[in-house]
């Protein structure tokens, strides 16, 4: 594979992270350049890993996972976008925005946006291909891309204020839904 595919795809799986990184940057609660870190760290570190584990797996695996892999991403997506909604008080005021950056929520973002990385994974092992290259491209490229993306919806929180956790929180629930219709309507 050429490092222009490898880019690309790349990209196309750092897009799910990106988006969840606007939404934690709308939302206010990471702003700490510590907060940034970890953030993008992690995706960039489960992008990196997925592949490699989906590699590794090959397809013995894959048929167990398949079927319902995509609801998976689906509810957990769901599950953060719910609690942001929740955290949300009718007069706009925050009641207690979790940092998205610590803990569960980090582990269940974090795993969301790579699901779709296991199966480049697997994909990579069928066409024979080294998983080590492409796993650190694809890792370094959703780092900054997510990076970029958080500093993207912190502009926005700025702007917009208390209704960017809003925004991000249907932006969390569009990306969960077009997750769900992709594999449910391929095509």
């Amino acid at each position: 594979m050429s490092f222009f595919e490898i880019l690309f795809i790349a990209l196309s799986l750092a897009s799910d992270a990106f988006a969840v990184s606007i939404s934690a940057g709308s939302a206010g609660v990471t702003q700490s350049p510590r907060a940034m870190f970890r953030l993008s760290f992690h995706f960039g570190l489960f992008q990196f890993l997925m592949p490699i584990i989906g590699w590794l797996a090959g397809f013995s695996v894959v048929s167990y996972i398949e079927s319902f892999d995509h609801w998976i991403a689906f509810g957990l997506l769901m599950w953060v976008a719910v609690h942001m909604i929740l955290s949300i008080k009718k007069d706009g005021e925050q009641i207690s925005q979790h940092d998205p950056s610590r803990g569960m929520m980090l582990i269940i973002l974090s795993v969301a946006t790579s699901i779709d990385a296991f199966a480049v994974g697997l994909s990579l092992a069928l066409l024979q291909v080294s998983i080590w290259y492409p796993a650190v491209v694809i890792g370094l490229v959703t780092g900054i891309v997510s990076f970029i993306g958080i500093l993207l919806g912190r502009q926005l929180s700025e702007k917009i204020g208390k209704a960017a956790a809003l925004f991000g929180a249907i932006l969390l629930i569009v990306i969960a839904v077009r997750i769900l219709f992709s594999h449910l309507f391929p095509g």
